[in-house]
């Protein structure tokens, strides 16, 4: 089939304007897609694809806003991560390197953004099985011991203890050199896996970090020390003349999850807390499962409080009745002031927390198969959550904060509107109403969410002490 030229156009320029075209856009490969990260304890291991890989929370928020790394074909990096010294190992490989018009990211300069100085070229990488190999023994040995317990881990685990080990809980000061060090090679971790992580100032002797530690025992009876998790705890001051607590950063090592060793770390924080008799202890933005975890641990110990128990049994008699007055549901919403503080007092519970293992506790007194009573435990809550929403705007006295437009952050710029006698106007009477069927369905779905946390909870913390 022959191509037929434009009027007036030459077989030479037709010839040039077949040659004339674009080229392809580099659409670039998600960082997701082309990294893998392998824990590794020997430098044996290094190089196998078959070790355990680190399922970490977003590579793609280390790679620019978009994610995704330019200018590579074929491209796949695998990390050597040793579980021994923490120090890592970049094994990239690609078919070819062009600019495809979003330049060529630099691999290098990113990876060490997130490990910063123990990302190492292969060879030092590999020595440091032989050269740091009792490095965390060296470095923890100095600390002190705050917990020991043995650990039967299940018969498919290949981790077990019939090696004559046992665990330890050490703490130690963060601004340690010799602990610094160790815990700057285990920031790349928690930017890996603690979703919004940011690293500590290592130098503020506030900061204390406590490490989970098996100690392995040889044949001639010298030990080894294995790392299986961490936490820091700051120190702040609360006024007049008392320390609060908070638990920053949580992190138990991927391979040994799910076995209770974070539950041991949170039990560790919280004995030292009443030891030394800190105002309380909070956390730091909980993740959804550390707020699981640390609410499941607490409601254990709520049980077995005798000086809230009569509290709880005259909540739990009133919700059992027939019916249940809206003014009555207001009472039984939440736990006593005097309950409050002395769980503080005692347990070092602080009153959020506490909140949120009333509920649970109430529910554990309920016969959860009576829908009148459960029925009555859900009006319960929806009035707390609903004063704890809406009675916030009665306390502003009239006043209302209204967003402005401008030409610079729209996010930054707002108004704040008080209207006369604490009354609102027509305009703004009118956009509540239009909204008040949408607050009462969001309210209804926080309702209904709080219920099906409280019973999974529940549930766990039933099996716990059953077993």
């Amino acid at each position: 089939m022959a191509l037929k030229q434009k009027s007036g156009e030459t077989a030479g320029e037709a010839k040039k304007r077949r040659l004339v075209g674009f080229a392809k856009t580099d659409e670039g490969v998600e960082a997701n897609k082309c990294i893998k990260i392998f824990l590794v304890s020997s430098k044996d291991e290094v190089g196998a694809k078959d070790g355990f890989c680190i399922d970490p929370m977003d590579l793609n928020q280390f790679f620019g806003e978009d994610g995704k790394i330019y200018g590579y074909k074929d491209l796949m990096i695998n990390i050597w991560l040793s579980s021994v010294s923490f120090y890592a190992y970049a094994d990239i490989s690609y078919a070819s390197a062009v600019d495809g018009g979003k330049g060529i990211t630099d691999l290098k300069l990113a990876l060490q953004d997130i490990f910063g100085e123990a990302l190492l070229e292969k060879i030092d990488f590999l020595q440091t099985f032989s050269t740091e190999s009792h490095c965390i023994r060296s470095t923890i040995s100095a600390g002190t011991v705050l917990r020991c317990y043995s650990f039967n881990e299940n018969a498919e685990s290949s981790d077990n203890l019939s090696d004559g080990s046992f665990i330890e809980v050490v703490r130690m000061e963060l601004c340690s050199l010799p602990v610094g060090l160790l815990y700057s090679r285990l920031v790349p971790l928690t930017f890996l896996l603690i979703d919004g992580s940011s690293p500590i100032d290592v130098t503020d002797s506030k900061w204390d970090i406590y490490f989970a530690v098996k100690k392995i025992q040889s044949q001639t009876g010298d030990y080894d020390l294995r790392l299986l998790g961490f936490a820091t705890v700051y120190r702040f001051y609360h006024h007049p003349e008392s320390t609060r607590l908070r638990l920053s950063q949580i992190l138990v090592l991927p391979p040994y999850q799910g076995k209770g060793h974070g539950r041991r770390l949170l039990e560790t924080v919280n004995s030292v807390a009443i030891a030394e008799n800190v105002y309380d202890l909070t956390v730091e933005e909980p993740s959804e499962y550390l707020q699981y975890l640390r609410s499941c641990f607490d409601t254990l110990r709520l049980l077995d409080f005798e000086p809230i128990k009569p509290a709880i049994n005259s909540v739990a008699s009133s919700l059992r009745t027939d019916s249940v007055s809206k003014k009555s549901c207001k009472s039984l919403a939440g736990p006593p002031t005097h309950a409050i503080e002395i769980v503080r007092q005692k347990l070092k519970i602080n009153k959020i927390q506490f909140l949120r293992c009333w509920d649970i506790l109430i529910y554990l007194n309920l016969d959860s198969k009576d829908r009148k009573i459960m029925e009555n435990f859900k009006a319960s809550i929806s009035t707390r959550l609903q004063s704890d929403i809406f009675d916030k705007d009665t306390k502003s006295k009239g006043k209302h904060l209204i967003e402005v437009p401008n030409d610079y952050d729209h996010d930054m710029t707002f108004v704040v509107y008080c209207s006369q006698s604490g009354e609102e106007s027509d305009c703004l009477d009118g956009r509540l109403d239009g909204a008040q069927v949408d607050q009462e369905q969001q309210l209804n779905q926080l309702v209904d969410k709080q219920l099906e946390d409280i019973v999974e909870i529940a549930e766990k913390v039933s099996s716990l002490r059953s077993s």
